[in-house]
């Protein structure tokens, strides 16, 4: 059974496929640590797909070894989540995927371990595979895999020991290497001082993501109650101090998170109409909204000026990237300003608006794709205009699909903009300004692979003001389409402007003059291919100056799914080596030039997808001056790649 203290299961398809293969090669695979008690112990359900029947026996506790056995027993069960392949000629182990269902030199693990196997009838079909290996090769091979299932591991089991004790040593033990977060240490230690803990986290998670809030989950809520306690000096609440808190702290912290949590959802969904936080670039932001609410008892009344002030601040934060990046230095500060008498002001001196606020025009949607964080606010313009769905009439907030995304589609797909002499780039076919709030039986019945200058007119012209399309019919062709970009940016803006204007405190005047912005910079991601080679070309500009740097994808990936279980490396760029790091929050940053970009992981990948979506010949490729950048590399967020800053 699993303790209380456990972390859920988190390992990926990948590590999966490197634990059966280590098997496979008798590499090393860890030993396991249980604990035996006969005190009765708060557990929580394995990741296997099944309840877990009451043992009629004190069980044994499992410590160390959860994501190892929790995915060993996937593989020897068969999961859909764990189907395994090895492929019988290079030895190589990967997840099932469409590919290797195709290729006869795939087999998966499962038939050839499970308990109907058939080794025999499986080396009969490998033998007409055409395969580059002899047949006794094969059945070595093959007898390799099948003793996966006899590999010994090394048990440890404590004895006589108390919760709070087996707890200690729990965090003794993951606190090596990057086995668990710092927030994973953090429930381990507060489940053993208060079993149950983690059941009324959970149950808060789950009362968010029923409304839709689903990112609204343990690790957010752990890091809402270690800010809850305060900040002091320079530097945040630290875990160690959510540890080494009481317990009365420890619950008066997380009443005031739940306070917070009850005022702070309500004001985004009913006042700024977010239907969902898949919307909301870093749910970072929302951390001095739930501090400052939850300091207040329910009864507390506050002023329609404030709420204003604050959602104002919420929504400048975003537009700024304030919490793109690395996020504790800024919620310290940002923390801190909330004892001020005026808050509003005070936050808002620390993204550097005193006068005039927040204008936004068409150049800051300029190069901007699905991964900007003004894909938020083009959501937003949508909503307060009551757009609706073009197929069914309905609100475009009942398009949340089954992941809790918001459903869009392209304005001008993207296949009758690839047929139209090839000259519009990956890049601006998938930006921002062609981007429409609408479900997908929309772009299946009504968008289609044809251009709006064909089907526009089955969507009336509220709808069409509401969703902000141009009304020039010269823009809804393909030819027209750069002019469309340009028009619907320029219409775009005019609505984001407007909603934070509805938001804006009464500090700020509204024909201040605009303050003086810096030298823009740039970074584009392309991808270039020919003659068997493929080349990931970062193109960036800072100060004037530009930098290219040749990346081998093949290399990045690799180094990205090292970065996926927590391991730094080193991208060959060019004759160099660019660092790539990932922190305990897993943000990954790569140092490229006059920047270190950093992203999630998800955001990597799909920017290396978008990069070879628009693929172009290696031979219009530019040439690389990847030397090393003289100036000290200044931070850029991966989710602005494609626009200035």
């Amino acid at each position: 059974m699993l303790p209380e203290i456990q972390r859920g299961y988190v390992w990926k398809a990948s590590q999966v496929a490197r634990l059966i293969e280590s098997l496979y090669r008798g590499y090393p695979a860890g030993s396991l640590l249980f604990w035996k008690t006969g005190q009765p112990t708060e557990t929580r359900g394995a990741a296997i797909g099944a309840r877990q029947a009451l043992p009629s026996v004190m069980p044994l506790y499992l410590l160390d070894g959860q994501q190892r056995l929790t995915s060993l027993f996937r593989v020897l069960t068969d999961h859909p989540d764990a189907q395994v392949v090895f492929n019988i000629e290079t030895e190589a182990f990967q997840n099932q995927s469409a590919a290797t269902r195709r290729n006869k030199k795939w087999i998966k693990v499962y038939d050839v371990v499970g308990p109907d196997s058939d080794v025999f009838a499986i080396h009969g079909d490998l033998k007409g595979a055409g395969l580059a290996i002899p047949d006794s090769e094969i059945g070595r091979r093959l007898s390799a895999l099948q003793k996966i299932t006899q590999r010994d591991f090394h048990m440890e089991v404590l004895h006589e020991f108390e919760y709070e004790e087996v707890a200690d040593v729990f965090v003794r033990v993951n606190s090596g290497g990057r086995a668990l977060k710092t927030t994973d240490l953090a429930l381990a230690t507060l489940s053993a001082r208060t079993p149950g803990f983690l059941g009324q986290l959970e149950a808060e998670s789950a009362h968010w993501a029923e409304r839709g809030y689903g990112a609204l989950d343990v690790n957010f809520l752990i890091k809402a109650l270690t800010l809850s306690l305060s900040t002091t000096g320079t530097r945040l609440a630290s875990v160690a101090k959510l540890t080494a808190a009481s317990k009365e702290s420890v619950e008066a912290g997380w009443q005031k998170v739940r306070r917070g949590l009850s005022r702070v959802v309500p004001l985004l969904q009913e006042r700024l109409l977010i239907p969902t936080t898949a919307l909301v670039p870093s749910l970072a932001a929302l951390h001095p909204l739930i501090h400052y609410y939850g300091r207040w008892p329910d009864d507390t009344v506050i002023s329609e000026e404030l709420d204003n002030g604050l959602l104002y601040w919420f929504l400048a934060a975003t537009a700024r990237n304030r919490y793109g990046g690395a996020s504790d230095t800024a919620l310290t500060q940002d923390i801190r300003m909330l004892d001020n008498e005026n808050p509003v002001p005070a936050l808002l001196s620390n993204l550097g608006i005193y006068e005039g606020g927040i204008s936004v025009t068409a150049s800051d949607l300029a190069g901007r794709n699905h991964q900007s964080p003004y894909l938020m606010f083009c959501y937003l313009a949508a909503a307060h205009a009551n757009a609706t769905d073009w197929w069914d009439g309905c609100p475009i907030s009942d398009g949340i699909d089954g992941s809790g995304k918001p459903q869009y589609s392209l304005v001008h797909p993207t296949a009758k903009l690839r047929t139209y002499g090839s000259k519009y780039s990956s890049a601006e076919i998938n930006e921002l300004a062609n981007i429409v709030f609408v479900s997908e039986q929309t772009s299946k019945n009504i968008i289609g692979s044809r251009s709006p200058a064909a089907y526009m007119q089955s969507v009336s012209a509220s709808d069409r003001v509401a969703h902000a399309i141009p009304n020039d019919p010269t823009v809804l062709d393909p030819e027209g389409y750069r002019e469309f970009l340009g028009a619907r940016r320029a219409l775009l803006a005019e609505r984001i402007t407007a909603l934070f204007d509805e938001f804006r405190p009464n500090s700020l005047a509204k024909d201040a003059a605009p303050p003086k912005t810096r030298a823009p910079r740039s970074l584009a991601l392309v991808g270039y291919t020919g003659a068997g080679r493929s080349v990931l070309v970062a193109e960036a500009k800072s100060d004037d100056q530009g930098w290219i740097g040749w990346i081998d994808p093949a290399d990045f990936e690799a180094a990205l799914d090292a970065a996926a279980t927590g391991i730094a490396s080193d991208v060959p760029v060019g004759d160099e080596t660019a660092p790539l790091r990932v922190d305990d929050e897993g943000s990954v940053t790569l140092g490229l030039g006059p920047f270190i970009i950093r992203g999630s992981l998800d955001e990597w990948r799909t920017a290396v997808k978008d990069a070879f979506e628009g693929v172009q010949p290696l031979a219009e490729c530019p040439e690389p001056n990847d030397d090393q950048w003289s100036a000290e590399p200044q931070e850029f967020l991966l989710s602005n790649a494609g626009a200035q800053t």
